[in-house]
């Protein structure tokens, strides 16, 4: 569990309310840290909250009612996010990556009235503002294009309120990332992200000061909150560059921050390194893509046992965590687990039947667990199909062993089909980032006139190396056999990510295979 910290007002059903309430336990303490240096004490963000707050009810945001934010790792982010759901409105974030048409298309469908954007924004905010079903657009700060929110806001009562939110309102509709169409949209209650909330990690640091070096829209956000939550801090980049990361560490006495696996063998490989006081850091929390068995075992000797791999989707947060000597844990072939279950959550593999499979045996992974999603936004039959008497059917393919390690094997959708058997895309990634000539790699299936799908793997190779495919070919045969040999080598200078930063695949099949 986490730090001590206040507990939120006795009837509140918003996490914001809990937030707020630890904010105000210590009103002098740093609270968040700017890209550009600005401190922000509890009081100030507390007080922001709530004349923002106020100004957004005032303008019709409140219960049953959908704010969107167009905002990126900013003071005014994280003040609009907390404001809206204060207020009573849920909210929804357009993430870098998304087309502004998918942008306009996902604000049409989540009923929005407001669209929120700070100043990262504003050149994405003027081109959607001119496509049709776009709301109407307020800045968080002086523009020259929207009205100034914040402006108004001002003059507002920082007097306490609340009261608004019920347990099972919805804080949020998460959507899953996706560059084209609509991606689905995940309903998650204030509730169940205040129990979420509330078992933080207790080895982030006394008081945590975390480093959002990636994106708030999506973890970043939620590690902030933890942050806040537990009487913590949080320091707040743009986006990563190793150097600046290593150096915000340093500087800014860092206990915690979020990265994916490619971002952290960035920092591995930074020749600043060796010389930054890394002495602060408590923990290093990782996940969203596969993890090199060889490169976590590196950070592990490298950092020390600060590695935290976590394990969880949208649908049902964090499922599992793997902790400090977790990265030497390995199933069959050397792939990493992704830890054990969390408090409170129950994991099943089960088969098509719905059967629960015994340890060892492949199926699909499902979660029981009080932090779960109430469901897809208006999708109801989709809802019934994922959402099973309180299990979730998370569509990862995988397997626990004996001792309750789980480990993922790939998505079920992802998962190429080719004469002999089946190909999981994730497993085989997994082995590829062993050879030693392969940095980052995505494999995707791609289908040939004949409508026979053949692997392909895309590589970014370790500089000065120049796989071939009878080469990557044979390790993998040597690895996996024959089944998992890759029928197409691309020798590609980075691998495509997705909103949500997971590689691309169908970006990738599109334009290598035409």
């Amino acid at each position: 569990m986490g730090q001590r910290h206040a507990a939120a007002e006795p009837g509140s059903g918003s996490y914001v309310e809990a937030i707020l309430h630890t904010l105000s336990a210590e009103p002098a303490r740093p609270a968040v840290t700017t890209a550009e240096g600005r401190v922000i004490d509890a009081a100030e963000l507390r007080d922001d909250v709530h004349r923002l707050g106020r100004e957004l009810a005032a303008r019709g945001a409140g219960r049953a009612t959908t704010v969107t934010l167009l905002t990126g790792n900013t003071v005014e982010a994280l003040v609009a996010r907390y404001a809206a759901n204060l207020a009573g409105a849920r909210v929804v974030a357009l993430y870098e990556g998304m087309s502004p048409p998918v942008m306009a298309r996902v604000t049409e469908s989540v009923d929005c009235s407001l669209l929120l954007v700070d100043d990262r924004r504003y050149d994405v905010a003027q081109e959607l503002s001119r496509l049709p079903g776009v709301p109407r657009v307020l800045s968080l700060g002086p523009s020259d294009f929207a009205e100034d929110v914040l402006a108004p806001a001002a003059s507002r009562s920082a007097r306490p309120w609340g009261g608004l939110v019920h347990p099972d309102d919805d804080w949020c509709i998460r959507h899953t990332g996706g560059t084209t169409g609509i991606p689905k949209g995940i309903l998650m209650t204030h509730g169940a992200y205040l129990r979420s909330l509330e078992r933080a990690p207790a080895d982030a640091g006394t008081p945590p000061r975390y480093l959002a070096c990636t994106s708030l829209a999506h973890l970043a956000g939620i590690f902030a909150d933890m942050s806040l939550y537990q009487g913590g801090t949080v320091v707040l980049r743009h986006g990563f560059d190793p150097a600046d990361v290593l150096a915000s560490i340093e500087r800014e006495r860092i206990t915690h921050t979020w990265l994916l696996p490619p971002l952290l063998y960035q920092l591995l490989d930074h020749p600043a390194l060796s010389g930054t006081d890394l002495s602060s850091l408590c923990r290093i929390s990782y996940g969203g893509t596969p993890a090199s068995p060889a490169r976590m075992r590196q950070a592990a000797e490298v950092l020390g046992p600060v590695l935290h791999g976590l394990y969880g989707q949208a649908e049902a947060q964090h499922i599992t965590e793997a902790g400090p000597g977790d990265q030497e844990v390995t199933g069959p072939g050397g792939q990493l687990t992704v830890g054990r279950a969390l408090p409170d959550v129950e994991i099943a593999v089960r088969d098509g039947e719905g059967t629960t499979l015994p340890p060892g045996a492949w199926g699909e992974v499902q979660v029981r667990s009080p932090y779960v999603m109430s469901g897809y936004w208006k999708q109801p039959e989709l809802t019934a199909e994922v959402l099973r008497d309180g299990w979730v059917r998370t569509g990862d393919v995988g397997y626990l062993d004996e001792a309750g390690y789980l480990y993922i094997v790939d998505r079920i959708r992802d998962m190429i089909v080719v004469v002999g058997g089946h190909v999981y895309p994730a497993e085989l990634e997994e082995l590829l980032l062993g050879h030693p000539a392969v940095d980052r790699c995505a494999v995707f299936g791609s289908r040939d006139e004949e409508s026979v799908e053949h692997v392909h793997a895309a590589v970014v190779p370790v500089a000065g190396q120049q796989p071939s495919l009878a080469e990557i070919r044979a390790f993998v045969t040597a690895g996996k056999g024959r089944l998992y040999a890759p029928d197409a080598l691309h020798l590609v200078p980075a691998i495509p990510l997705t909103a949500a930063g997971k590689p691309d695949r169908k970006l990738l099949r599109s334009q290598l295979t035409g």
